[in-house]
């Protein structure tokens, strides 16, 4: 639906100064109709005017409509085009449950507006045709078709600027299993491909075909099909070539009804394969030296005939079958082709004709006035048989209820969707699931048991299996970055334990689960951090024997290093001195510790035998005292005081006896 489907109304409407989701402020009714009300608003947020649509209340209670209506939305969003009008914006207010979508506001007015005034002259229909198309290429160059290409849905700045609006509503609206929507699609039947009709399939060609119905449309005022009953469009649309735009409208070129009569071909494939191909043909036609006349609006070229008029098949049974083939210009019947022939002269003739009457012109015969008013009953009982078939069938025939496919194998599920007549779409973005298997559907839109025209696409979403999240390595990581790490991968950490230990205070010691286990999203690891080094008070243990000072550095947190030392004033096994002898040093470091071996004792060598200065140097050496006795003369030791053997502190003196 755009901007003109709608119609717009003087009354208040209470949306008026509303702020929408608390951004965007109502400040006036643009237009409304039966699928949404249109409104001019200020975003609030960056300040700028932009064009609110906000749908019905029964659409935005349709779950399946609104997930629908928003995929549809982001779409039309990746469109970058001059000629596509902008979304900003999609959501659902929280407050209300109220359904909108923000686009670019443009100040102006629609196509609709335009070819209201009658035909136009080539050139300018080009002119205008060229922009719709390139929207449209951009959009099927991105994989989206608009499936609603009308005057419509063609915006008209009053900056000189024409764009397109509505790309992908359609798709949302015309699945909806909402009865509301019928009269949506009512108002763009005269644009409807065959196959959208017959079918409900739809992609680039569908597109094209509406583009040549537009471009039908503005070389000569009106569409090639309209009727007070919209079934009978659709008819004719399925089983009537277009006519070329030149059989209504003097002086179109020839080059033109080939481009026109090719876009709207019954059969897709003869169509131009997307809108580009179709642009490259207008270019090629204006490029081609093809005399389009002149550009100017202020004289249109001459119609005809209206286009109501066109001829049917006699095969098509049509509501206006009667006037169709009632041309005014056309030459009086023959006679001899008259369905109901009376050779029986007319019962009351006139009693005095003219004479020169008379010659000039047959007498009218007797008609059976009977069969005039049963033929028309027959006639009539099958133009509603017919229109109350092609009712049932756009309306209830071409529709069947969604196959279960939940559980099944992506293939499986697209063969029984096929096999039932739908057109299959597999998501690219695929769900976790703790319960479904990786690889098997998960998600189907519309759900199974829907009732939806056949040939609509059916979304599936395959599973990928139970979501896991691999524990990084966090040993030796600060807390803070050890809690991005589990934040990057979707899990937590939970519970954080400190303990002194010789790394730096803050960095992670150990987690639980450890690095490479698995987890679900969200999983807590607990963690354990360093408070660093524990300093304690040092023990000061001197004067103490070994063990006792042994068993007090430890007991302290140290480990105590024992070296054992002579001394000549402390007793043997008595600690003589520590380092360090006092203050805190760190946990389980070493506290040395120096017991006293007692004075230290020297063995009184043999130096019986030598001479008395080999002997004397010998005893000096290990730090004894000598004194001798002797005879004058060299001489010999005989013996010593101490003797040899026996044990002396140092520095003791040793009496030598030469001899």
């Amino acid at each position: 639906m755009s901007l003109v489907d709608l119609t717009v109304e003087g009354r208040t409407d209470p949306m008026v100064g509303a702020l929408l989701d608390g951004r965007y402020l109502i400040d006036a009714t643009i237009a409304r109709g039966g699928m949404a009300t249109v409104y001019a608003a200020t975003d609030t947020r960056l300040d700028r005017t932009v064009a609110v649509k906000i749908m019905r209340p029964l659409l935005a209670e349709d779950p399946d409509f609104v997930e629908r209506f928003a995929r549809e939305a982001r779409a039309a969003a990746r469109l970058s085009s001059p000629e596509v009008v902008a979304v900003h914006d999609q959501g659902t207010d929280p407050a209300t449950g109220t359904a909108y979508l923000v686009m670019e506001h443009i100040a102006g007015g629609t196509l609709r507006d335009l070819v209201q005034r009658g035909a136009l002259p080539p050139p300018r229909a080009l002119d205008l045709l060229e922009p719709v198309l390139r929207a449209l290429a951009a959009a099927h160059a991105a994989g989206l078709v608009h499936r609603d290409v009308k005057p419509e849905n063609v915006l008209l700045g009053d900056d000189g600027r024409i764009k397109v609006t509505d790309f992908g509503l359609a798709r949302a609206v015309e699945t909806s299993n909402l009865t509301a929507t019928t009269g949506y699609f009512m108002g763009t039947m005269a644009y409807l491909a065959p196959e959208q009709v017959e079918q409900g399939r739809t992609d680039t060609r569908t597109d094209v075909y509406a583009a040549g119905i537009l471009l039908w449309e503005l070389l000569t005022g009106a569409p090639p099909y309209t009727s007070d009953n919209p079934m009978t469009v659709a008819f004719r649309h399925v089983h009537e070539d277009v006519p070329a735009p030149s059989t209504v409208v003097d002086g179109i070129p020839a080059a033109l009804d080939e481009l026109v009569v090719r876009a709207t071909r019954r059969d897709a494939d003869a169509r131009p394969a997307d809108a580009g191909a179709f642009l490259a043909e207008v270019r090629a036609v204006r490029a081609g030296g093809t005399d389009l006349g002149a550009a100017s609006a202020d004289h249109p070229p001459r119609r005809t005939t209206s286009p109501t008029l066109i001829v049917p098949r006699a095969t098509v049974p049509s509501p206006t079958a009667s006037v169709a083939t009632a041309d005014p210009a056309a030459e009086p019947a023959d006679p001899a082709a008259d369905p109901d022939p009376d050779p029986d002269p007319d019962p009351d003739p006139d009693p005095d004709p003219d004479p020169a009457t008379a010659a000039a012109a047959p007498l009218p015969r007797r008609r059976r006035r009977w069969l005039r008013p049963v033929l028309f009953v027959l006639i009539l009982g099958v133009l509603v048989a017919a229109a109350l078939a092609g009712g049932w069938w756009l309306n209830a025939g071409r529709y069947a209820p969604t196959p279960a496919v939940l559980g099944l194998s992506q293939q499986v599920a697209a063969d029984t969707l096929v096999a039932a007549r739908f057109e299959v779409v597999v998501d690219p973005e695929q769900v976790f699931s703790e319960d479904v298997a990786a690889g098997l559907v998960i998600e189907q839109a519309p759900p199974a048991g829907d009732e939806v025209r056949k040939g609509s696409p059916v979304t599936l979403v395959l599973s990928r299996g139970p979501d896991r999240r691999v524990v990084p390595e966090l040993v030796g990581r600060t807390r803070e970055q050890a809690t991005a790490a589990l934040a990057e991968v979707g899990l937590r950490p939970g519970a954080v334990a400190e303990q002194f230990n010789a790394k730096d205070a803050g960095s992670v010691l150990s987690a639980e689960p450890p690095a490479g286990q698995a987890l679900p999203p969200g999983t807590a690891v607990d963690l354990v951090v360093s408070k660093g080094v524990e300093m304690l008070p040092v023990p000061d243990v001197r004067g103490q024997q070994r063990a006792a000072a042994e068993k007090a550095v430890t007991g302290a947190g140290f480990k105590p290093a024992v070296s054992q030392v002579f001394s000549e004033t402390v007793a043997a096994g008595t600690v003589l001195d520590q380092s360090p002898s006092s203050g805190r040093a760190p946990r389980g470091t070493a506290v040395s510790v120096k017991v006293s071996k007692g004075p230290e004792l020297i063995t009184i060598p043999d130096v019986v035998g030598q001479p008395r200065a080999q002997a004397e140097a010998a005893l000096k050496a290990l730090g004894l005292q000598v004194r001798a006795f002797a005879i004058p003369g060299p001489g010999m030791v005989r013996s010593t005081d101490p003797p040899a053997g026996q044990k002396v502190r140092k520095g003791a003196t040793v009496t030598v006896y030469v001899f």
